[in-house]
């Protein structure tokens, strides 16, 4: 199995590489172009600002690169906003693989802190990125923009208000929570996304 993990200005990269270690899959970390479009299955990490590093992936060609790739790509926190049409963390405009903007979370009430930072569980999961033993399990978030409900929500989480925690369409994936940071619940869906998809 050939999993390539994207190298660009992001944040997680190797405790992503780690995770898949942890797997027994010894992941490549690169931009190389050709590496990236040979892989098996991609990986699309992110930690960071999403207009500072839409314009590195616009320096690199990444982001012609990534809408056309045909293999199981999987976006995560970050990856994830980056795969939308357009986000509000300024005022970016993004990879348009899901035809969604992402939002700025908005608190409600005093409680209400942003980023919304730590374990919330998933509900409403669909697979094949999930299944059905991960039903209302805890995951890791740390996020201050968030993707709507909408029809591409493979998982909902509600923190303020319902949002999608996972979103898939064709042969693209994502997470807003960090399955590399979920225990072994992230394990899990890390394992289906090489194994099932």
């Amino acid at each position: 199995m050939n999993v390539v993990i994207i190298k660009y200005n992001a944040g997680n990269i190797f405790s992503v590489e780690h995770a898949f270690k942890r797997l027994g899959i010894e992941a490549t970390v690169t931009a190389e172009k050709e590496q990236i479009k040979k892989a098996d299955k991609v990986i699309f990490p992110g930690v960071g600002e999403a207009s500072s590093t839409m314009e590195y992936l616009r320096q690199e060609g990444l982001d012609r690169l990534i809408p056309d790739l045909k293999q199981p790509v999987l976006g995560i926190c970050l990856g994830m906003q980056l795969m939308c049409s357009r986000s509000e963390e300024g005022n970016a405009d993004c990879l348009n693989i899901f035809d969604i903007d992402v939002k700025r979370f908005q608190p409600q009430k005093h409680e209400d802190k942003v980023p919304h930072m730590g374990w919330n569980n998933i509900t409403n999961v669909k697979k094949n990125l999930f299944d059905s033993s991960l039903e209302s399990q805890f995951v890791y978030f740390v996020h201050s923009y968030y993707v709507p409900l909408c029809k591409y929500t493979i998982a909902t989480t509600d923190y303020i208000h319902p949002f999608s925690a996972a979103i898939g369409k064709e042969n693209f994936y994502a997470t807003q929570f960090h399955p590399e940071k979920s225990g072994s619940v992230g394990e899990r869906i890390l394992k289906n996304f090489i194994h099932k998809i």
